[in-house]
């Protein structure tokens, strides 16, 4: 049996010296492990839409529950993005978080929306890198199920409260704190709370219609990412390698790092 998907590549694994398997996400299929016959061979005609980040139709033949790659052809590459490393890495961890919080075979076409609006952020919109990360990671831990409660302190019900409980998923004032919690709080400014708010329930649209001052987007940075590792109970390699990278050039440019 034949079938056509449209995909993203998310991850590529040697299977021998000729083949590989991709993890991709699929619009109507969620997320499918697919094999690519002759993909590692020279000159490969697969090449182009099997590498890692490219959106492309494929043309599945499927036997037993496993799939082979009849065809495929290219849809976007994101050329843009591919001509610069620190973009590239940080579309790399967009793709290793999908495929951690998509199941096999479980339709997720909001998840994939959110993958390639990033991706085509980062390729072709002048949006500062942290923002774009920011809103994939906030957006992703809503769509994982891990929509953080922003409305006012978890204890008092004041509505401008200055800690997020990372854990928890929500607000407290620095003074209700409860005596048994053991969650780990990160300071919140009002502009960081608003554009939680704002990601957490804007149209997919809209994602990256704010704009935030240089420092506030940090600050927004640090508690997006450490939200999503502390519900996903685990860190990431890819953003690792972005983060090492985005060092390395905010140290050549002179700026201090936050």
């Amino acid at each position: 049996m034949y079938l056509t998907i449209r995909a993203l590549v998310l991850r590529i694994t040697p299977y021998n010296d000729t083949d590989a398997l991709l993890t991709v996400l699929s619009q109507d299929q969620g997320k499918l492990t697919i094999k690519a016959r002759g993909l590692r061979r020279k000159n490969s005609p697969l090449a182009a839409p099997c590498q890692l980040l490219s959106f492309a139709e494929f043309v599945l033949f499927e036997n037993r529950g496993y799939y082979t790659i009849n065809e495929a052809s290219s849809i976007e590459l994101f050329h843009n993005l591919r001509k610069d490393l620190q973009k590239l890495s940080l579309g790399t961890y967009f793709a290793q978080v999908a495929d951690v919080i998509c199941q096999e075979d479980f339709p997720n076409p909001e998840l994939l929306s959110l993958v390639l609006n990033c991706l085509h952020a980062l390729s072709k919109l002048d949006i500062p890198e942290l923002q774009i990360k920011a809103v994939f990671e906030l957006r992703s831990a809503c769509l994982a199920g891990y929509t953080p409660d922003l409305y006012g302190c978890n204890c008092c019900g004041n509505e401008t409260p200055d800690r997020f409980d990372l854990s928890g998923g929500h607000l407290e004032c620095a003074e209700c704190r409860p005596p048994l919690s053991d969650g780990i709080r990160m300071p919140i400014v009002p502009g960081v709370l608003d554009a939680m708010r704002y990601i957490c329930t804007c149209d997919s649209k809209k994602l990256f219609s704010f704009h935030l001052n240089d420092n506030t987007c940090k600050l927004l940075s640090q508690v997006t990412e450490s939200y999503l590792s502390t519900q996903l109970e685990r860190g990431f390699s890819t953003l690792d390698f972005y983060k090492s990278l985005f060092i390395s050039l905010q140290s050549k440019s002179g700026e201090i790092n936050v």
